[in-house]
């Protein structure tokens, strides 16, 4: 899944790290060599 917006948060299922995006290019978010995935808000 591509970055598309600021203040959009991915989650690793792997390790757990979390990141929070402050500036949008475009590209997928990548860690332990698999995409991360959108955590929703609730």
């Amino acid at each position: 899944m591509n970055v598309q917006n600021v203040g959009e948060r991915y989650y690793c299922t792997i390790c757990g790290n979390e990141v929070t995006v402050t500036k949008v290019g475009g590209g997928e978010l990548v860690c332990c060599n698999q995409p991360m995935e959108l955590v929703e808000e609730e």
